[in-house]
């Protein structure tokens, strides 16, 4: 399993400690000490909708003035792998490629506790 992500940003952070808590080896990448490249991106979106993987509610996003240039997908993927702070945190890569963007809990119990 891997996290990406920012060390600093607290839904990293919960779902950091969540993994812990539950005893859940992971690794983390932080995007400010290495990037995630297009490629990767690409690999996310076969699984998770572009829509949840953008965010176009966080402040990089505000500060570039994008909502200004009316992105397209294709556009929104070049942006994300420029500036990885537009990529929604955490992703987590877990069983074989499968994708889960955002913390949520209920979501990481049903999905990471397997009995």
């Amino acid at each position: 399993m891997t996290i990406y992500g920012i060390k600093t940003c607290s839904t990293v952070g919960k779902a950091r400690k969540f993994m812990r808590e539950n005893n859940i080896e992971f690794d983390f990448v932080d995007y400010k000490l290495e990037s995630v490249d297009e490629e990767k991106i690409r690999e996310w979106l076969k699984q998770v909708d572009i829509h949840l993987l953008f965010n176009s509610r966080g402040k990089k996003y505000r500060d570039l003035k994008l909502k200004e240039l009316k992105l397209n997908d294709e556009d929104k993927i070049k942006w994300m792998a420029k500036e990885n702070y537009l990529i929604k945190r955490p992703v987590i890569e877990y069983d074989n490629n499968k994708v889960h963007v955002a913390y949520n809990e209920e979501v990481y119990k049903e999905t990471f506790l397997k009995n």
